[in-house]
């Protein structure tokens, strides 16, 4: 498989972090204080709701508190690269997800960092399905009546910003299903999306299935796909793309575990095996299927969680070049 050209831009780093040391702390890691768990995306998506689980659990294994910050702008490109700018201490990390390490390399042209190796990437924690939804009420109850509807007149589909994951699905789906008609409308994070939706401002929805299952039960929003290769148990009743005629759209939203690059390999190893564990525990377990995501079994952790970083980014980002579709 082809690896992507990732260039490598200059990091402007904080005057705090040229002034001080990269290891410097009183004690033995994690006894100089709080870590921060950098959120790429607002509190409500699926991003953040990866990082507070993580963060409640993590914080009793590692005997230390771990506080989720929200850096939030651009696709997500923002918190990754203030991650990418911090001191490998041990004392930031960062969700990495699909949109800002993944998608990024196609749709940014200037991505002022490389998601590969400008960080020490630790776990994949979590993978959620991507649904197309459209507002409960809507007339539209197929994939056929939407593309059908969308050959007719615009369209507008939502999605977490201009680049995402879910982005590239809209304009994906756009070229495969020949409708030029679809209206691209970004927003900083799904809550503000799905506010418009059932507000019925945009006529349609592309996000990850985690922050809406409460809202599918409901009957609030009405699923027209969803992006895994099969149906999932927590949803039966819900067709694949690629059932319905459209397999390239097969794929998930994911979040990880990362670190700047550099992290010594025992506070590494330390945090994959917490990290590891707290997926495994039964309350996240309960919460993961409440969520209708999973984590994976075995375990994606160090050099095969690069891997999977550089084959998603590949792909997806290759679709993104190809598309034309560009961030900025």
């Amino acid at each position: 498989m082809h690896r992507p050209m990732f260039r490598r831009r200059t990091l402007l780093a904080a005057p705090a972090l040229l002034a001080a040391p990269a290891f410097a702390q009183t004690g033995p890691w994690p006894s100089r204080g709080p870590i921060r768990l950098f959120s790429t995306f607002p509190p409500g998506g699926f991003a953040d709701t990866m990082a507070r689980i993580v963060a409640a659990e993590l914080s009793p294994r590692i005997g230390q508190s771990v506080v989720v910050e929200n850096r939030v702008g651009a696709g997500g490109t923002i918190g990754a690269q203030a991650a990418a700018q911090a001191a490998p201490d041990g004392y930031t990390l960062v969700i990495s997800h699909s949109s800002p390490f993944g998608v990024a390399a196609g749709t940014y042209p200037n991505l002022p960092y490389n998601p590969v190796e400008d960080f020490t990437h630790l776990a994949l924690l979590a993978e959620s399905a991507n649904l197309l939804m459209v507002k409960g009420d809507s007339a539209l109850r197929t994939l056929a009546d939407y593309i059908a509807l969308a050959r007719r007149q615009p369209v507008r589909f939502g999605s977490s910003g201009i680049g995402s994951g879910t982005h590239l699905m809209g304009e994906y789906l756009s070229q495969l299903a020949r409708i030029p008609n679809l209206e691209h409308i970004p927003y900083r994070g799904s809550a503000p999306a799905l506010q418009d939706l059932l507000a019925g401002r945009i006529d349609s929805v592309f996000d990850p299935i985690t922050t809406n299952t409460a809202m599918i039960r409901d009957r609030q929003v009405h699923v027209l796909a969803l992006s895994t290769p099969a149906r999932i148990p927590a949803f039966p009743d819900i067709p694949t793309f690629a059932e319905q005629g459209f397999a390239q759209l097969t794929n998930t939203t994911w979040a990880g575990l990362s670190a700047p690059r550099g992290l010594p390999p025992e506070i590494a190893a330390r945090l994959t095996e917490a990290a590891v564990a707290v997926m495994a525990t039964p309350a996240v377990t309960q919460r993961l299927e409440q969520l209708a995501n999973y984590a994976p079994n075995p375990p994606v952790t160090g050099p095969a969680y690069t891997a999977f970083i550089r084959d998603f980014a590949t792909r997806w980002g290759g679709v993104a070049r190809q598309a034309g579709i560009t961030a900025s």
